[in-house]
């Protein structure tokens, strides 16, 4: 499903980033993906799958 239509974002591509690069927010979102920079519609639901996807799966972020 497309996330962010202005940038063609899914949230597949979103998962990806949580799995593999351990981003657990927005901003950490936005320097791995493009999107947000639009109209910003995706915000929302992109915050909604990343933590959905962490607590779901415990990819808790190792924070040091």
């Amino acid at each position: 499903m497309f996330v962010c239509m202005c940038y063609n974002v899914t949230d597949k591509d979103i998962a990806k980033a949580v799995s593999q690069q351990g981003v657990g927010n927005i901003r950490e979102l936005k320097q791995q993906l493009q999107l947000g920079e639009q109209c910003g519609k995706c915000i929302s639901m992109a915050q909604a799958l990343i933590d959905d996807l962490i607590i779901d799966e415990g990819l808790f972020k190792d924070v040091g």
